[in-house]
């Protein structure tokens, strides 16, 4: 691709803002070198390190790249067996310790940051969320901590080496010491001497070159023996070394040599360790540089929110809420682009100043940005394909010197673009045949256009003619896209409709603004009947467009509350579950404690009978057994039922229609039954008769019930009926029988109590040794007065009585 398309479609300024993010100079280098690569798997690759980098960023928060140096020179010239200066080789070492931090980072582990929060620390490998690319890399890292580690104890900055660097110097530079200590003392002792202190300048000690002299006068030069090594400007002062320290210096300077040499070995020493390990260092650089060049990747992917595009094999284009990268984030219109598929050409029409321009540059710098290996600033959805070339022409080059019009320059650069162009490449024209005449031009960009489609190219476009509009809904693989424009405001929306061919809206903005009626219309007679209709055409597609767009606008907010509605109510849905588990769960422990205190209550109380069973005193027994009934009581207190939860229902669930004489119905308030004996359908009122009682009552108070059968019985039966339910007590007591005694008492009883009319009665038969028991629970299985039988609850008798409902 050549590179005077990138500056066209701004790609160079998308690289200005990676530079921005890089770390190092081998990053920055690495950029400077980025170019859109053209097959399927690098372009895969590339995306996907990008993908990888940027994942890391957001989980960790932050790569450690700092202290990443070029040390490729470094590195070949103590290879060759060159002495490297002390600020090579802190490079060498600082580059050696970010290499160690950054494998460790990332060979490893990768950890969500958490701030020195270890315990919240996530390790991404158990959510399965691995680096393959970015690890990789860091795995093929070699790591010299002992040369780091000799190189940091060995020099302190550039202009030092540390006393620790090696024995010889440690000894070297002590022995500097006591030798500029002995001759200061030796100094101290001629400067403060009352011979020698009328002869000196001023009191003090000072340096020549690496010598120690005193400020001698000039008159006494004679009376102080020793070396002259300089002299004040005024020649009033001589700097003289006195001959009684000059054996010293001399001592002094013989150490100093001595120090410079023990650094150079020093020095050769950690280059001769760094030139056995250059090869290594060589190929740690190349891995650095990839590192940054991937993490600058993910920086600027973060910061313009951007995705990875899907990549797809089948010249297609999807841009799915496309924003150009480099407008304003907060006023960019995100628009949907589709180029492929079922058109492999674009043409988009519309009004100046509408985003045509920003459309296809957006899809030009997309197609770009895709193949160096960057995210795309769209949303999730994005697919992109791979060109072997993108072409561009858009804005003029217009030159003087070389006579160039702004047809002729858009004309070089579409002549060099017919006979590049392949059935894998993409093509972007703006204002395809402006700058000429316009039949002229129109038929020119159809041509054009129709060269372009018939190489297999991807192709798109835009125009003002509407001649190209009508060669679009021609063609079956060629679609028309408008950019909309808003009347009422008179203003673009910036957004992309794809399948519309756009109007320019010369009449309306002109009459908006204000031009005369008559003009508008005398412009209109200009146009042919074929322009007319198409205008007209377009006019009805639009306000059919926007029709559409309004109801599909108001039934995704219809449907969108109905989701909110619904995940309310399973939100109360789950709440209530919840509440109700709960409160299962403690109605579960509420009735296991009680149980279990009735239990205890149960035991004691026995006791406590037993207790009395073995009392004389009938009174004193009498007494004990009344106290227990009470405790029993009030137990059976606790647990009764408020008054609310016993509170009658004022009206029937189901409210009557209408009634009828002679028609049995209950009274819900008063929980009896009774017979109608008018009704009056329209006021919803009845005359209800209840035994000798007739009430008027509402028809909600009422409640169908099924009539009842009337009992015919002679005179006589009802005076057995009469003196039998007088004289027949509602339990048999059939203790101290036996088995055959017993069911003939028992039968003879429940034929009595049948013909009394008690519902339920009571046998008592004791516990024993069970006989009893049993046989009164197979014959009462087989009477056919008995409706049901239960054993009797606390209170009743228990387990020594049985429970009658007699039919």
């Amino acid at each position: 691709m050549e590179a005077k398309f990138y500056k066209v479609l701004e790609l160079d300024k998308i690289i200005d803002m990676l530079k921005a993010k890089a770390t190092s100079s081998l990053g920055l280098s690495m950029i400077e070198k980025l170019r859109p690569m053209s097959t399927f798997e690098e372009v895969k690759t590339a995306q996907e390190e990008t993908t990888e980098a940027q994942s890391i960023l957001i989980n960790r928060g932050h790569v450690p790249l700092e202290g990443i140096h070029d040390i490729g020179d470094k590195a070949k010239r103590a290879d060759l067996g060159a002495v490297l200066e002390p600020k090579s080789l802190l490079d060498l070492a600082d580059t050696m310790r970010a290499t160690r931090v950054l494998s460790n980072v990332l060979s490893g582990q990768i950890k969500k940051e958490t701030f020195g929060n270890s315990e919240t620390s996530i390790d991404e490998e158990d959510d399965e969320i691995k680096y393959p690319i970015i690890q990789s890399l860091a795995t093929s890292l070699y790591i010299h901590k002992d040369i780091e580690e000799e190189i940091f104890n060995a020099i302190i900055s550039e202009l030092e080496i540390a006393d620790s660097a090696s024995p010889e110097l440690r000894s070297i530079r002590r022995r500097i010491l006591q030798k500029n200590q002995s001759i200061r003392s030796k100094l101290n002792g001629i400067i403060s001497s009352t011979t020698y202190q009328k002869y000196l300048q001023d009191a003090i000690i000072s340096m020549r070159g690496d010598r120690f002299v005193v400020p001698v006068k000039a008159e006494y030069r004679s009376m102080m023996a020793g070396i002259i090594h300089d002299q004040s400007s005024s020649g009033a002062t001589l700097f003289i070394e006195p001959m009684t320290i000059v054996e010293m210096n001399n001592d002094l300077r013989q150490l100093k040599l001595q120090e410079k040499e023990e650094i150079e070995k020093i020095l050769a020493n950690l280059s001769a360790m760094v030139g056995q390990v250059s090869r290594e260092l060589l190929s740690n650089q190349e891995i650095l540089a990839k590192l940054d060049f991937a993490f600058a990747k993910g920086k600027l992917s973060i910061d313009m929110k951007a995705t990875e595009p899907d990549l797809n094999q089948d010249r297609l284009v999807r841009i799915v809420g496309g924003r150009h990268p480099l407008l304003d984030r907060k006023s960019v219109v995100a628009n949907d682009i589709i180029l492929g598929g079922d058109y492999s050409t674009l043409l988009i029409t519309g009004p100046n100043t509408g985003g045509k321009t920003v459309t296809i540059k957006t899809l030009g710098l997309f197609a770009l940005m895709t193949q160096c290996g960057l995210h795309l600033s769209a949303n999730y959805g994005t697919s992109m394909c791979i060109f072997d070339q993108i072409f561009a022409d858009i804005g003029d080059d217009q030159s003087i010197e070389q006579n160039l019009s702004t047809f002729s320059s858009h004309m070089t650069r579409i002549v060099d673009i017919v006979e590049r162009v392949t059935d894998q490449s993409l093509v972007i024209f703006d204002e395809l045949g402006a700058g000429t005449d316009p039949e002229e031009g129109a038929a020119l960009a159809i041509a054009i256009l129709e060269n372009i489609r018939s190489s297999g190219a991807s192709c798109i476009a835009t125009t003002h003619y509407s001649e190209l509009k009508k060669y679009a809904l021609a063609k079956k693989d060629v679609e028309n896209a408008a950019v909309e424009f808003d009347m009422g405001t008179l203003s673009p929306t910036y957004r992309l409709l794809i399948g519309v061919p756009g109007k320019s809206n010369a009449f309306e903005i002109s009459r908006k603004l204000g031009l005369g009626e008559h003009i508008i219309d005398q412009a209109k007679n200009f146009l042919t009947n074929e322009d007319i209709e198409i205008e007209e055409v377009l006019q009805n597609v639009e306000k059919s467009r926007l029709k559409t767009q309004e109801e599909l606008e108001r039934a995704e907010r219809y449907r969108q509350e109905i989701e909110d509605i619904k995940l309310d109510y399973q939100a109360k849905l789950e709440k209530l579950d919840k509440s109700k588990a709960k409160v299962l769960e403690n109605a579960r422990s509420q009735a296991f404690s009680i149980v279990r205190q009735a239990k205890e209550d149960t035991d004691a109380m026995i006791k406590e009978i037993r207790k009395t069973d073995r009392l004389k005193d009938s009174r004193e027994k009498d007494r004990r057994l009344e106290e227990i009934r009470k405790k029993i009581g009030q137990s059976m207190g606790k647990f009764q039922p408020s008054v609310e939860s016993m509170v009658v229902p004022k009206y029937a669930s189901k409210e009557i229609k209408t009634l009828k004489p002679g028609t049995d119905v209950n009274i819900i308030t008063l929980r009896q039954d009774g017979t109608v004996i008018s009704a009056d359908d329209k006021k919803k009122e009845a005359i209800v008769q209840v035994g000798i009682m007739k009430m008027s009552l509402p028809y909600k108070s009422l409640k169908l019930i099924a009539k009842k059968e009337k009992n015919t019985v002679t005179k006589t039966t009802r005076q057995v009926i009469n003196s039998k339910s007088g004289s027949v007590e509602r339990k048999v007591d059939l203790r101290g029988m036996n088995l055959e005694e017993a069911t003939m008492a028992v039968e003879k009883y429940l034929d009595d109590a049948c013909m009394a009319g008690h519902e339920e009665v009571t046998i008592i038969h004791g516990i024993g040794t069970g006989i009893l028991k049993k046989g009164m629970t197979e014959l009462l299985k087989k009477n056919p007065h008995v409706k049901s039988t239960r054993p009797g609850q606390y209170g009743e008798g228990g387990a020594g009585v049985t429970i009658v409902t007699v039919k």
